[in-house]
């Protein structure tokens, strides 16, 4: 790395703001394996989530911040004394810890929702920051709504927290209004005018409403700001957040362009991306940069050809720099359960309960008498599959029957509370039929919102991985089923969800 670039600090907030798309909420264990694999990746700053929200928020950012030894780990806190307390509780074990809180400071904001006056606003956030100083000496403050507060007072309010002990200030574009050029700008005249700017690092969290976070995360970078505040896949509230491996690739591929320059191991980045996508339920689109199946493919004949004779034609950077085509060591039904564990645990999953592999490496075996090849995405697959909530509903048979001119039927069998029952119905297709099949003995009154089905790998025997979004009285689940039949990962995925709404867990549910 050069030594005349300055170091752009990577914040991942996957695990706090990718949460909170509506569906995508996390378990506690779920967020140790993402954790983890962003420490591989080495990120910078891990936003573990927001810990006065739940209970289960607070264990979830202990448990990460007990965990993770090579990034430091965050909480997000409001400027009020029980968050930033709560926040300081659940990092006490953490390596190295940050808390980062936060008001709103746009005129709108502060009039419609908090209802504070100006001075109001700017008195809160000093106490906040001086009182987070007691639990770490990393303390983060964010403008809510920066790209819309006024500049004058956006100076005063930063030049106070920075006095008061926040080692870094985030301006966001909360609703993803800004321009690249406007927001840009906007840091520049902050550090200009802002008398002890120098005494921190600025830091930019764009939303992508307009389709913009990436550009106006880039030039906040041009104008100044030393961290970005992104996420895997873009996941994120609305229309999601500044894409992590978007932001990365475009600094390391314009070093020609960008002042900075990031530890990032890019080598992990497509791992990461599916292992998100496999949790939280929501696909990578085939044309996403970076990530998606179509990022490095080439169907003209021209581009073809270009890059047969001359990679960089076509390419600007290499597939196997992000990960594409590494860390795929195939199993198969011969594998044995060292060779399966030891794989999990490079993949950064340990299983201290002999119980909870077994049930694991059942699922392996399974699947391995079903297709040849037993792939990462598979054992990823598998273990979002062992990790269901309680069952109260399993599917024991199905039996679907389609043939053209006629209408689809299916019969299943399912298990509920340890009592089997038998439905059946028909539909407009075969999926339909098999969800009208299950309704008839469940009656759930929940409204189906989404149905995605995704190949987990390439070939015609690839599990077919299936993504299942029910709502019932405002609360939104995700159900995921994997199946080399997509008719039963169907069934699987639908199953999960209501689950999921039986149970009351909090997987995959929207915050």
């Amino acid at each position: 790395m050069s030594t005349n670039k300055d170091k752009l600090v990577i914040f991942d907030t996957t695990l706090r703001d990718g949460e909170q798309s509506p569906g995508a909420s996390m378990t506690k264990d779920e967020k140790i394996r993402i954790a983890r694999m962003l420490e591989r990746m080495r990120v910078d700053v891990i936003e573990a989530g927001f810990a006065i929200a739940s209970q289960g928020d607070f264990e979830a950012v202990q448990a990460v911040a007990e965990t993770i030894k090579d990034s430091r780990v965050c909480s997000l806190a409001r400027a009020v004394g029980p968050d930033i307390i709560r926040a300081g509780e659940a990092l006490k074990k953490a390596n190295a810890s940050r808390i980062h809180t936060f008001i709103a400071t746009s005129p709108i904001h502060m009039q419609y929702k908090l209802q504070m006056q100006p001075e109001q606003v700017l008195e809160q956030a000093v106490a906040a920051v001086k009182h987070a100083r007691q639990f770490t000496d990393d303390v983060e403050f964010s403008l809510e709504d920066g790209s819309r507060s006024e500049p004058e007072f956006m100076y005063r309010i930063i030049e106070a927290v920075i006095a008061a002990g926040a080692g870094t200030i985030n301006i966001p574009d909360t609703v993803g209004y800004g321009e690249p050029a406007e927001y840009g700008a906007m840091f520049r005249r902050v550090i200009e005018n802002v008398p002890n700017s120098d005494k921190a690092i600025f830091s930019t969290h764009c939303h992508n409403d307009l389709g913009l976070a990436v550009a106006n995360s880039l030039s906040a970078v041009m104008n100044g700001v030393r961290q970005v505040e992104c996420t895997i896949n873009g996941l994120g509230e609305r229309a999601g957040n500044a894409s992590l491996e978007e932001i990365v690739m475009a600094v390391r591929t314009r070093q020609d362009v960008y002042p900075v320059e990031t530890r990032i191991d890019a080598s992990h980045i497509v791992p990461t991306s599916r292992l998100v996508s496999s949790i939280t339920g929501f696909p990578v689109q085939p044309n996403k940069a970076i990530v998606g199946a179509n990022a490095f493919a080439h169907e003209s004949g021209i581009h073809q050809d270009g890059v047969l004779k001359h990679r960089e034609t076509y390419e600007i950077m290499s597939a196997e720099d992000v990960g594409w085509g590494q860390n795929r060591l195939v199993l198969g039904k011969h594998s044995g359960r060292a060779a399966v564990k030891a794989r999990y645990e490079e993949l950064g999953v340990s299983f201290e309960d002999p119980a909870e592999f077994q049930l694991v490496f059942q699922r392996f075996k399974d699947l391995a008498d079903k297709k040849h090849e037993i792939f990462d995405e598979d054992l990823q697959s598998i273990l979002t599959g062992a990790e269901a909530p309680v069952e109260h509903y399993q599917l024991a048979s199905l039996d679907v029957r389609s043939r053209s001119g006629s209408r689809p039927q299916a019969q299943l069998r399912l298990v509920i509370e340890g009592a089997e029952v038998s439905a059946e119905a028909d539909g407009s297709g075969p999926v339909d039929a098999t969800f009208k099949a299950i309704e008839s003995v469940v009656n759930s009154k929940a409204d189906l919102k989404l149905y995605s089905v995704n190949a987990v790998t390439q070939g015609t025997d690839s599990q077919g991985s299936v993504t299942v979004r029910l709502e019932r009285d405002g609360r939104l689940v995700n159900g995921v089923g994997a199946d080399t039949d997509i008719l039963v990962a169907s069934a699987q995925a639908y199953l999960d969800a209501l689950n999921l709404l039986a149970s009351g867990q909090r997987k995959h549910q929207g915050v």
